[in-house]
């Protein structure tokens, strides 16, 4: 049986006003320890507008510490699961973070923003009457495997800044 996968800790402070959601990591970012960190995901790119600056540019700490001075958090909405390589469609045995409680401790929390279907649909539930605290935006999965295209995810992303500023 397949090892179970574990996300990592939210990136957010009190200043969060915008939390981007994923599923759960991918094995490359598994083994690096750090979100997004396959370099075919293009998360770094579309969430640079949002920022107002190039995240790619920038060294994974340094990318973390620009996400929460642009006031955006960054998390997963599964806990634990098991899953064979990264595909979202592969997740079994989900145990889900309680995106509720963590939105609770973010004073400035505006919306939430769910990276793809799957966590769209996941997190959904787990915010349950939560979700009608805030601004809800479903987006285009920056999965290299939802082949719309970054020109056609991107305006979906951009339009982020106006939830921050």
């Amino acid at each position: 049986m397949t090892d179970r996968k574990h996300s990592f800790p939210p990136v957010v402070d009190a200043r969060t006003r915008l939390l981007v959601l994923g599923s759960l990591p991918g094995e490359r970012s598994l083994a690096e320890q750090r979100y997004y960190a396959h370099p075919q995901n293009q998360f770094w790119r579309l969430i640079s507008p949002a920022a107002g600056l190039d995240l790619a540019a920038l060294d994974y700490p340094d990318r973390l510490t620009a996400l929460r001075d642009a006031h955006i958090g960054l998390w997963d909405v599964v806990a634990s699961a098991r899953r064979t390589g990264s595909t979202d469609a592969a997740l079994r045995d989900v145990e889900g973070h309680d995106i509720a409680a963590l939105a609770a401790t973010l004073p400035d929390l505006r919306a939430i923003a769910f990276n793809g279907g799957t966590a769209f649909r996941t997190g959904t539930k787990q915010l349950g009457e939560a979700a009608g605290l805030y601004a809800i935006i479903a987006l285009p999965s920056s999965s290299p495997l939802h082949t719309i295209g970054f020109e056609n995810k991107l305006p979906h992303w951009e339009a982020l800044r106006t939830l921050i500023g």
